[in-house]
């Protein structure tokens, strides 16, 4: 019995990491990298306030700063992943995150620390839209949400590893902290540009050597009103699951829960992700993927709703339980989804712009909780968390009622990188007819017209 378990566990596992191109195990690399050096988004508040001495008022304000500056690199860096491509977009942003994490543990101003936050918070947030339009680019269409689960899974098993590492480093030296994030990410700037070509689809161009089709700026990526239904809700989602770092500590603290009775409580969160996303993917990987948002959605929404109703420990880490079923099923549908609404050639912009609706949750959540606890009280919090769950899975039903058949999105824009890879290998046998043989030799190679 043990023995047939066992088997059964292998198998799956081959079968979950099986058909995925190299390529994308270099970027999963990378982020698992990434995360295992996430210092300052997780120890910020205790280094301002126990190692520097300021206010937690101050520390909220640094904390919105860096949540501002996603926000706002969130456009740019999906327009660059367009225009200059992905390798070069994460390149830029990997080094300049490294160097500002550094720049940050130097900081002795007040003014200079959130200034460099704010920095900060810009460079970490703009490598999201190219890493997520390289995945999309490298993986095929049925393999997506198996791989954006497998990348959502390495987000969360470094962050946990890192969480508990960081904590010793803490104890010894912050500035130690945030030299070896900043270490860690420069590792993952040169390990993409290294190992990874450039995914971005080549474009089509007609007789006149124009691109055939137009370009898809930020004003069509925000007339899209059924992908912006889909970034609101996100939005939606996200103010969501954020309470659960930002009003459930607070919760706990009033009820008299010290932060060592938070920590066991929202281990439960990471522990389950990293034991589960891997099995649960499998379960949702080929299913409708309306009626996982909307489940999941509901999930979130009465998961967090339940928490009016904890008295200790057991009963709060039960809700955590209830939520993070609903975050695993929830982030690798909902990034497919995305993608399967971006056309190829504007997927950066799409994702920059869907990037920019957690980074706005983040900035909002915490003035959200605030508000509601000091003046009702946080069972109010966990109420409008059930309403906001609701709204969104009313939200998922009414948008994807006409989805369009995934098989026809994907061939027509698939199409395209077809028809630009045979029209850049014709220019090529134009130009170098002597070593026309080789040049069709080289085109014949898989993935050729995808490096572009």
């Amino acid at each position: 019995m043990a023995t047939m378990s066992v088997k059964s566990l292998r198998r799956a596992a081959r079968e979950s990491v099986a058909g995925l191109p190299k390529e994308f195990w270099w970027l999963w690399t990378s982020t698992l990298v990434n995360r295992l050096g996430a210092f300052v988004a997780t120890f910020m508040a205790l280094y301002l306030t126990l190692d520097r001495g300021y206010s937690a008022s101050y520390a909220g304000l640094v904390a919105s700063l860096h949540g501002l500056g996603g926000v706002v690199s969130s456009l740019g860096a999906g327009v660059m992943t367009d225009r200059l491509g992905r390798r070069p977009t994460l390149l830029v942003a990997q080094t300049s995150t490294a160097f500002s994490v550094a720049l940050l543990g130097f900081m002795e101003h007040p003014a200079a620390i959130a200034a460099v936050a704010f920095l900060v918070g810009m460079t970490s947030n703009a490598s999201r839209p190219a890493v997520q339009a390289m995945m999309a680019d490298i993986v095929k269409p049925e393999d997506r949400v198996r791989a954006f689960s497998l990348n959502y899974w390495a987000i969360n098993l470094g962050f946990a590893i890192s969480s508990a590492g960081a904590g010793f480093i803490a104890e010894y030296s912050y500035l130690a902290g945030f030299l070896g994030e900043a270490v860690m990410t420069l590792v993952c700037a040169v390990l993409i540009f290294v190992k990874l070509p450039e995914s971005r689809p080549v474009r089509v161009m007609d007789a006149a050597g124009r691109p055939a089709e137009p370009d898809v700026g930020l004003g069509a990526v925000l007339r899209d009103g059924r992908f912006m239904g889909v970034v609101g809700l996100s939005f939606v989602i996200a103010l969501i699951f954020q309470q659960g770092y930002v009003g459930l500590p607070v919760a706990m603290g009033t009820d008299g829960f010290t932060s060592a009775d938070f920590g066991m409580a929202i281990a439960v969160n990471g522990v389950l992700i990293v034991a589960l996303q891997i099995p649960v993917t499998r379960f949702i990987e080929h299913r409708d993927p309306r009626r996982l948002l909307i489940a999941s959605s509901l999930f979130a929404g009465y998961g967090f709703g339940l928490t009016a109703f904890a008295g200790s420990i057991a009963v709060y880490a039960l809700t955590v339980c209830v939520w993070t079923l609903a975050e695993i099923v929830n982030s690798p549908t909902q990034t497919s989804l995305v993608v399967r609404l971006s056309p190829v050639h504007g997927r950066g912009r799409y994702q920059g712009i869907y990037t920019m609706s957690w980074a706005a949750a983040a900035l909002v959540a915490p003035l959200m909780s605030g508000f509601l606890i000091d003046r009702y009280g946080a069972e109010w919090l966990w109420g409008a968390c059930a309403v906001l769950g609701t709204v969104a899975a009313a939200g998922y039903w009414l948008l994807m009622r006409s989805l369009p058949a995934e098989a026809k999105v994907e061939a027509k824009t698939e199409g395209v990188v077809v028809e630009a890879a045979v029209a850049e290998v014709a220019v090529v046998e134009a130009a170098m007819a002597p070593s026309a043989a080789g040049a069709r030799k080289q085109a014949a190679e898989p993935g050729a017209g995808a490096r572009g």
